[in-house]
């Protein structure tokens, strides 16, 4: 980074951690059994200073920070229609990511539409999903790989001899997006003993995810304001192990500054593989 950090726009806000725990961290996709709670999982909260992240627009690097910033200006019209989401988006993202990457082939493997309306729980029977106020990963080193498996089938093994990434590209459908933004952890301040191995419930499988641990030198980003023609990757594995990112944080959280009279965040990610 060309800039000091110090010198950035920043804002402080509430970011939720995981706090020590001596059973394994969980979390149910649908309502479980009778008396089983839905998560397991106990936040440790810090106040941290997030820095913007426009400054510095074209230094970032997906492969040095763990995140970048592209612009892309989208044909959908309608980014609930899942339909035209997969016959539009998903093949303008993949062109956008292997342009920005430079990667082989770009297989995008699922899509996620949120739009908070306040007081729903995320994954609530019949509401939209909602954004995730908690610092997490989205793979590990394990459900990475094991993801390719289970969607690619007889390629996966030749596909996994290369590197593979599991990058996310997140939008804001509305801008300015103000509600409920997203911050990004810095991949070189995170140590590989905050990464916390955590179950994701499925009916027909469970996935594994990383919760993430406090550390004072995590390092907070984002972009304030965002369009709807702007969007952040993310890396959520690598399987290179040579000082690339491979795993970068993030979570929504509450900017202070943003005012009362603020539309309610409205956003999409695709997660996809890379390859080369």
């Amino acid at each position: 980074m060309s800039l000091s950090i110090d010198s950035l726009p920043q804002v402080e806000a509430a970011l939720h951690y995981l706090a020590p725990m001596a059973e394994r961290p969980r979390n149910y996709t649908y309502d479980p059994p009778a008396g089983v709670p839905r998560s397991n999982i106990v936040s440790d909260t810090h106040i941290v200073p997030i820095y913007s992240a426009r400054p510095l627009e074209r230094d970032v690097s997906l492969d040095r920070e763990g995140f970048a910033l592209i612009h892309q200006k989208s044909a959908v019209r309608d980014f609930y229609d899942d339909e035209e989401v997969r016959r539009v988006y998903y093949p303008e993202a993949a062109a956008a990511l292997a342009e920005a990457t430079g990667a082989k082939r770009v297989f995008v493997f699922d899509h996620t539409v949120r739009r908070r309306v306040p007081g729903v729980e995320d994954r609530a029977a019949g509401a939209l999903r909602q954004p995730v106020p908690r610092v997490h990963v989205d793979h590990t080193e394990a459900s990475g790989p094991q993801r390719v498996r289970d969607l690619l089938g007889d390629e996966a093994e030749e596909l996994l001899r290369g590197r593979v990434q599991v990058v996310n590209l997140w939008r804001p459908i509305r801008g300015p997006l103000r509600d409920a933004p997203l911050a990004v952890c810095d991949a070189r301040t995170v140590a590989h003993n905050d990464l916390v191995g955590s179950d994701l419930v499925y009916r027909d499988r469970v996935g594994e995810t990383y919760a993430v641990k406090y550390n004072p030198l995590h390092r907070w980003f984002y972009v304030p304001e965002m369009q709807a023609d702007e969007a952040l990757l993310l890396k959520c594995y690598d399987s290179l192990s040579d000082g690339t990112a491979r795993f970068a944080p993030h979570t929504a959280f509450e900017d202070p500054t943003a005012g009362p009279d603020i539309l309610p965040r409205e956003s999409i990610e695709l997660r996809t593989f890379l390859f080369n």
